[in-house]
């Protein structure tokens, strides 16, 4: 899973068995570990309880939910992205973007692309 962060919007992209297991699980995530006795930054993207789109930062982990039907529908269909917001305060607003990941059929750097969605633009992609 990736996590790109622009501003106050945050943007996932899950492979094929990362999606399959937010499918299967309703969790999915991944941390980045700095140094042995340093703290770790983690992101996670869960089904959320209620049926709207939530984003915390605790303990040095981002945390967006995602309502569950949404989510269950992107999961199990060919929408490539789910899209919401999030007021987390009454001026802050969280853009929130999870994607398919697809395979760069002209890739810059020797990252694995086993686990990604076949692109719909095919030959003329990236």
């Amino acid at each position: 899973m990736k996590l790109r962060i622009r501003g106050n919007t945050l943007r996932f992209r899950l492979g094929r068995s990362e999606v399959e297991t937010f499918g299967r699980t309703g969790t999915i995530g991944d941390k980045v570990q700095f140094g042995l006795k340093e703290k770790e930054f983690g992101y996670l993207l869960e089904k959320a309880t209620e049926n709207r789109f939530l984003a915390t930062f605790t303990d040095g982990t981002i945390k967006v939910s995602v309502p569950p039907s949404e989510a269950d529908r992107w999961v199990n269909t060919d929408e490539v992205s789910l899209a919401g917001t999030f007021m987390a305060d009454e001026q802050t607003e969280i853009k929130i973007l999870i994607e398919k990941d697809f395979v760069c059929l002209n890739a810059h750097n020797d990252e694995d692309q086993s686990d990604r969605y076949p692109h719909p633009k095919g030959d003329d992609a990236c």
